[in-house]
């Protein structure tokens, strides 16, 4: 990951230090200057604000005091509990703190080489597709020689601070940190896809099956290296903040820091009761102000679990924050979770490999509808299919496929104030399954996101082996913006742009001539399919000038229902279409019968339902099955 990652405004980490040595200086970042401007974007902060270097505010400072924990974090003047709860997440996990704090050793100030120290430091974080390498100055923010932002509970422990201001500098100030998404931080500490849930809209404290099923995936995200976190929707501007009777916090993000089944009852009984419980551990960013009802830390309930039991779940009774709830409860209480997943592509892992290709777009406008890429959603139906779309393949008979698309982040500045989300969303189409050209006509939608003016948007969803096309866009058309696509599938996809209307003109063309008709075939089903007492194992074989559509295998059916498309630009219209039906066997498939289709224009019935015949186009009597075709034929290419 480190050799891949690229210097955020060109500023390189190890030159700016050994320049810094050389002239035994400290760094200052004229990049992000220790001035107003990196603190607002509008108003004007008082005049108390200092910025000072830590060892100014202290006698022995340090990034880690004790090591990392989440219980280092509290948030300070601006309201950013989302990134303080992604920051507490984050501090759980050594593996991906590692990766946004590198080379800590060395960064860490040494007491023993203090001419080795330059004021300068630098973090990773995962941004639109690439890691970068943010780097910094030590000066930070203070009024009366406190941190007004994000600090440690160790007044001479730096590291949160400091990650803080490099992602203040990414965002343009401080201020643009006021009112952000934990999704958003979870996915550039991480590189990984957040997916939120509803939890009061999919009614999870009243569905315990469905409850359980999402406790079970939240573990294993747990377990796997992801972070989650939540939080309870504030409705109104006075909910903000407002604390619950039961001590929680409205419209405030919590880092979710432990999930866990845990064991009741006491000594060798509990083993043998074997009875559990679904909990979850919360922290909350200020360090204070905790879950007051059940399993709270003062909560006669732990009586009921043994002493082991609690050391291994690292239960304390203090007022730091962190808190234990069930799960149940969590689903009672909380609106909103956030699993961000820690997506693996490494074919060395014991765990599940996923299959991943990152492709980045543009929705831009043009007077041309040929050429604009700014259609808007489905609900403008002319522009719709003017917008970028993608092409990928499912290879099993059924794959759990991820997609994310996610907007180019928008700096804030002083003149253009905070940089504004569009709402964007995407649908995905199942489409012919030799399809190399952009869609024109609508064709089966086989699911679709969400539409919100979130930074990303992230769908899971199951479907069945074939080809199908992604299509990212705004929900108003004319408006412009750079998006990353991101796919993943347990086997290769081939996900690509569509960029063609229809096949280019070439040399080839000029001597084997140019396509005349566009045709798709869709195969729907059969009837009367006989080989065996449960029926045959057909699929289906389309032909056209010889080109070939393979259908699936429809396993142990006389009336097989085959769903299959495929579209073809025709060079001899004159030339019919085979749709052919084939048995399959072990040692050799057997040819069932087959129909031809003239599929010209000016056929406009919408479905055919046609006699199966042999090879000579005779109808045997053996056979008395048929299929059931639709068919779409025009002059013009860009009609399916």
């Amino acid at each position: 990951m480190f050799s891949s990652v690229k210097p955020y405004e060109d500023q390189n980490y190890l030159a700016l230090k050994r320049a810094c040595l050389r002239r035994k200086v400290l760094f200052e970042d004229p990049l992000f200057p220790a001035t107003d401007d990196s603190l607002y974007y509008q108003d004007a902060p008082g005049p108390n604000v200092r910025w000072k270097r830590p060892k100014d505010i202290c006698k022995d400072p340090h990034l880690f005091v004790n090591g990392i924990s989440s219980h280092d974090l509290h948030q300070g003047q601006v309201g950013n509990c989302w990134f303080v709860a992604a920051c507490s997440s984050l501090a759980s996990r050594e593996s991906l703190w590692q990766k946004v704090i590198p080379d800590w050793k060395e960064q860490e100030w040494d007491p023993e080489k203090p001419n080795a120290y330059a004021g300068i430091f630098h973090f990773h974080f995962w941004r639109f597709g690439e890691w970068v390498d943010v780097v910094i100055d030590d000066r930070l923010p203070t009024i009366s020689n406190q941190l007004i932002y994000c600090h440690s509970n160790s007044q001479n422990e730096f590291w949160c601070a400091l990650v803080e201001k490099a992602y203040a500098k990414l965002a343009g100030c401080y201020q643009a940190l006021d009112g952000g998404n934990t999704a958003d931080a979870l996915v550039d500490f991480t590189g990984g896809v957040s997916e939120p849930i509803d939890l009061t809209e999919g009614d999870f404290a009243n569905d315990e099956p469905k409850r359980n099923e999402l406790f079970e995936r939240m573990l294993k995200v747990h377990s796997r290296g992801g972070l989650i976190s939540a939080s309870i929707k504030a409705v109104t501007a006075a909910d903000m903040e407002a604390r619950l009777s039961c001590g929680l916090v409205k419209g405030h993000a919590y880092a979710i820091t432990d999930v866990r089944k845990m064991r009741l009852g006491h000594g060798l009984l509990a083993f043998f009761k074997s009875e559990k419980l679904d909990m979850i551990r919360l922290r909350n960013p200020w360090g204070e102000r905790e879950w007051n009802g059940p399993w709270s830390d003062t909560s006669e309930e732990w009586q009921k679990v043994s002493k082991s039991e609690r050391e291994k779940m690292g239960m304390t009774v203090q007022d730091d924050g962190e808190f234990w709830m069930t799960f149940e409860d969590v689903c009672r209480y909380f609106t909103d979770i956030i699993k961000c997943r820690v997506i693996n592509t490494s074919y060395l892992s014991i765990h599940k490999t996923w299959e991943e290709v990152q492709l980045h777009g543009t929705w831009m406008k043009h007077e041309d509808p040929q050429l604009n890429r700014s259609g808007g959603c489905i609900n403008y139906r002319d522009t719709f299919l003017q917008n970028p779309q993608y092409v990928f393949d499912i290879k099993k008979p059924e794959d759990e496929v991820l997609i994310c698309i996610q907007q180019q982040p928008k700096r804030s500045t002083r003149w253009e104030g905070k940089g504004e989300n569009l709402a964007i969303g995407f649908d995905i189409y199942k489409v012919e399954e030799n399809r190399q050209y952009r869609m024109h006509s609508l064709q089966h939608k086989a699911a679709s996101s969400i539409y919100i003016n979130s930074r990303s948007v992230f769908l899971r969803t199951d479907q069945p082996e074939g080809r199908y096309v992604i299509i990212p866009t705004t929900f108003e058309p004319g408006h412009t913006g750079d998006f990353l696509l991101r796919v993943f599938t347990d086997m290769p996809s081939n996900c690509q742009e569509l960029r063609l209307d229809k096949p280019p003109h070439s040399c080839w063309t000029s001597l084997c001539g140019y396509p005349q008709l566009v045709t798709q075939v869709h195969v729907l089903e059969a009837d009367g399919l006989k080989d065996s007492p449960t029926g045959a194992d057909s699929y289906v074989i389309i032909k056209c000038e010889g080109e070939k559509v393979h259908s699936t295998v429809q396993k142990g059916t006389s009336k097989p229902k085959y769903d299959v498309k495929g579209v073809f630009y025709r060079k001899k219209p004159g030339q019919p279409i085979t749709v052919q039906i084939w048995n399959q066997r072990c040692m050799k498939d057997e040819f069932l019968g087959q129909v031809q289709l003239k599929a010209d224009p000016d056929d406009l019935q919408a479905v055919h339902t046609l006699p199966l015949r042999d090879r000579n186009n005779r109808q045997p009597s053996n056979l008395p099955a048929a299929v059931a075709v639709s068919i779409l034929s025009s002059a013009s290419l860009t009609a399916v």
